[in-house]
C-alpha cells in the first residue's frame, strides 16, 4: 500500500505524458502528484485541470517557475510575465505551491551577489500576484554545483533570508534532501523555516558518488546513496508542516524503466527510508 503522504513528482517518469502519469499513479495507489508545466501545457491547462480532477489525485506542487536573474530588459520582462502565468496555472489546479529554480549567472557575468539581488527584486514584483492567487512561491536552494547555471541560491538559510521581507503566504522555501543534506546548518535552517512558516514543499531523493556524466541526472531512489533521511525528515515533521512529501528523481536509468515499476520502487523505498520518521505513517 502506498503511503498516504507520498507524492511522485512527474519528472520521475519524465517520458510519460500527463495521462500516462495520472494513470500510472492512480493504478499504483498514489494520492498525490507533483506536476511539471510542459506536460500540462501540452494538453492545455483547462483540459489538464479536468484530467487531474477526474483522476482524484491531489497536486502537491507545480514545477517550475523562476529563472529571473538576468538584468533588466526584454528577457527579464518575459520571465516575470511567464512566472505570473505559472502562478495562475498553479492556482487552476487548486495547488498552493509553485517551486522556483531561481536561475544562475547571466551569460558573461561573474556577479553572484547581483544575481541574488535580482531574485529578490523579482519576488517583490510577484508577491501580490501570488497572494491574490493563494499560491506560495517556493524558493528551492540547489546544490552548489548548480550555482552558476541553475540556482544562485545554494543553502536553505540563504533562501530564507531572501524570503524574509515577503509574506510567508507568498514566498516560502522548498526543502529538497538532494540539494541540502550536505549543509552543516541544515537542521537549524529547517527549524527556522518552520518557525517562520516558510516550508512549502518537502522533496526526497538520494545522492551518491561518483556523479553521472551529466550531474543533473544524479538523483537516486531513497536508500541508494549517502543521505540520512531520518534527521531531515524528523526535523521537517517537528515544524508541524504536514503536506504531501514528493519523490523527485532525475536519472536516465530511472527514466528508461517502465512507469509502473518506477512507481512501485518509489513507494517501496519511501516506506523503508522516509516514512518511518514521519508521524503516523
Amino acid at each position: 500500500m502506498v503511503s498516504p503522504i507520498l507524492s511522485m513528482n512527474q519528472a520521475t517518469i519524465k517520458h510519460a505524458d500527463l495521462r500516462q502519469t495520472l494513470n500510472t499513479l492512480t493504478q499504483a495507489g498514489y494520492g498525490s502528484v507533483g506536476l511539471w508545466r510542459e506536460p500540462v501545457e501540452a494538453v492545455g491547462v483547462p483540459a489538464a485541470v479536468r484530467m487531474v480532477a477526474n483522476s482524484g489525485l491531489r497536486v502537491s506542487s507545480m514545477c517550475r517557475g523562476g529563472f529571473f536573474t538576468m538584468p533588466e530588459g526584454p528577457e527579464r520582462r518575459a520571465s516575470i510575465d511567464d512566472n505570473r502565468k505559472l502562478i495562475e496555472e498553479t492556482a487552476a489546479f487548486g495547488c498552493k505551491t509553485l517551486v522556483l529554480v531561481v536561475g544562475g549567472l547571466p551569460q558573461g557575468s561573474k556577479d553572484l551577489a547581483g544575481a541574488r539581488t535580482r531574485v529578490s527584486e523579482a519576488l517583490a514584483e510577484l508577491e501580490d500576484d501570488a497572494l491574490a492567487a493563494g499560491v506560495t512561491l517556493a524558493i528551492e536552494p540547489l546544490h552548489p554545483m548548480y550555482c552558476t547555471d541553475r540556482a544562485c541560491v545554494s543553502t536553505l538559510a540563504e533562501a530564507l533570508d531572501i524570503a524574509a521581507p515577503f509574506d510567508p503566504k507568498a514566498v516560502g522555501v522548498t526543502v529538497d534532501t538532494f540539494h541540502i543534506f550536505w549543509d552543516p546548518d541544515v537542521l537549524r535552517s529547517i527549524t527556522r523555516a518552520g518557525r517562520e512558516g516558510r516550508i512549502a514543499a518537502y522533496q526526497v531523493c538520494d545522492y551518491r558518488t561518483p556523479l553521472e556524466a551529466d550531474p543533473l541526472l544524479s538523483r537516486h531512489y531513497p536508500g541508494e546513496g549517502v543521505i540520512d533521511f531520518k534527521p531531515l525528515t524528523e526535523a521537517v515533521a517537528a515544524t508541524g508542516w504536514r503536506g504531501d512529501i514528493e519523490c523527485e528523481i532525475f536519472n536516465q536509468a530511472v527514466w528508461d524503466t517502465p512507469f509502473d515499476e518506477v512507481a512501485r520502487r518509489v513507494a517501496d523505498t519511501f516506506d523503508t527510508y522516509v516514512a518511518p520518521y514521519w508521524p503516523a505513517c
